[in-house]
């Protein structure tokens, strides 16, 4: 295939977080933000009324809020936003204030606070209003055929257009309708569990604490919201799942209680409730010729540490780096030789992330009196190391390992 004279330098496919993320950092980089950049989203987010809390929030890291800042997003959501400086975890055999819970402060990080509690319709919404998204196309359509070559990427939109485009980035989600064109396989499973998701009333302030319960079913998250009330992600059995789908308010404020073991003391369910089924996949491959992956695309996780957005923004800002170096050297910076440096960089950072995540999860799972008991013996270790807690949490506020310029501060 011969791709001459393409409409666009970067087509960008997908929406949500991902997608316009990456699309305002290629925007306003200095190497980047000269180039013809396109975006490919069925639909804009339509702006969240006042006063509404969507069923669907993130836990936005540090390394997050820089990359958003940075594309000017941070600021619409700061103020909607729930900063919290604590966040205990414990198993379900101990207490939350037993020897052996982990307990994680921001003071003790030397950090303003540990992350940000946000809905996710809201990050979209700054994200898509973001003014460096003025500067490129926005295509409300779906992608719906792909061919790439050395030449290029021609892509079929559901509206019937066709564009030519040197280089092409999936960000389109687990499912990515992308990755499944040019044949991109994956490995990973789905969990026999779903995530359970409501907020709730309490009875005691949450006192900008995120709360943590390993249960054997999976873990039971109350995440603070900037209006009192928290977020709760109960992961479990299917089964047990559309149960709590199905209780009356009253037995399921019930429920939530128990599961949290009284922490905040009564809770009363103060919106909706939704399930999602959980899985784990991950992309052989992130890139192809003329082709990248961002997001969800290349990999999904278990919600149990809360790292899913943080992991895509950071895809995202890895890449723009990745690119804009490639571009300043003169290389061929859509060619493969290039987009493998990003792959090699963010597949090993991902792939540690997610088997860390899937082995506390089973770990958590086991039923058995021995594994508590070393588990027990294991989080009472950690309780007690004050700079093994501080290293924890700043891999978790992804500004420890090897981060891109952006979160450093260098860009």
């Amino acid at each position: 295939m011969s791709v001459a004279r393409p409409d666009f330098d970067i087509v960008v496919v997908g929406g949500g977080m991902v997608g316009p993320c990456f699309a305002a950092l290629a925007a306003r980089d200095p190497q980047l933000g000269d180039l013809r950049v396109a975006l490919v989203e069925p639909a804009t987010p339509a702006q969240p009324r006042p006063g509404e809390v969507d069923l669907r929030v993130s836990a936005l890291s540090r390394a997050s809020q820089r990359i958003l800042d940075a594309v000017q997003a941070w600021g619409a959501i700061e103020s909607v936003a729930c900063a919290y400086s604590n966040m205990v975890v414990w198993d379900a055999a101990s207490q939350h204030d037993a020897a052996d819970a982990l307990m994680f402060s921001a003071a003790e990080s030397a950090e303003p606070d540990l992350g940000h509690i946000v809905e996710n319709l809201r990050v979209q919404w700054a994200l898509s209003e973001s003014p460096q998204l003025r500067r490129l196309t926005r295509l409300h359509t779906a992608l719906t055929e792909l061919t790439t070559g050395d030449d290029g990427a021609l892509l079929t939109l559901a509206d019937g257009r066709r564009l030519r485009a040197s280089l092409v980035v999936a960000a389109d989600g687990g499912g990515s309708p992308t990755r499944e064109l040019v044949g991109i396989e994956r490995d990973g499973r789905p969990y026999a569990q779903a995530a359970v998701v409501a907020h709730l009333a309490a009875e005691q302030p949450h006192a900008d604490t995120a709360w943590q319960r390993f249960l054997p079913s999976g873990p039971i998250a109350l995440l603070p919201l900037r209006d009192g009330r928290v977020s709760i992600v109960w992961t479990t059995t299917p089964e047990e799942a559309e149960t709590l789908l199905e209780l009356p308010a009253q037995d399921f404020s019930a429920r939530v209680t128990a599961a949290s073991d009284r922490v905040l003391g009564a809770m009363t369910l103060a919106s909706g409730r939704a399930r999602f089924p959980l899985a784990s996949w991950h992309a052989r491959e992130y890139c192809r010729t003329r082709l990248a992956l961002v997001g969800d695309a290349a990999h999904t996780i278990h919600p149990l540490a809360g790292q899913g957005a943080n992991l895509g923004l950071l895809d995202c800002a890895c890449l723009a780096e990745v690119l804009s170096g490639a571009l300043a050297a003169g290389e061929d910076w859509t060619g493969l030789r290039v987009l493998r440096r990003y792959e090699r960089w963010r597949r090993s950072e991902n792939a540690l992330m997610m088997s860390v995540v899937d082995g506390l999860n089973r770990l958590f799972g086991a039923e058995s009196t021995a594994v508590s008991s070393l588990r027990r013996l294991g989080m009472g270790v950690v309780a007690r190391q004050s700079l093994l807690r501080r290293a924890l949490a700043e891999h978790a506020l992804g500004i420890r390992g090897d981060v891109p310029q952006l979160v450093r501060g260098a860009a």
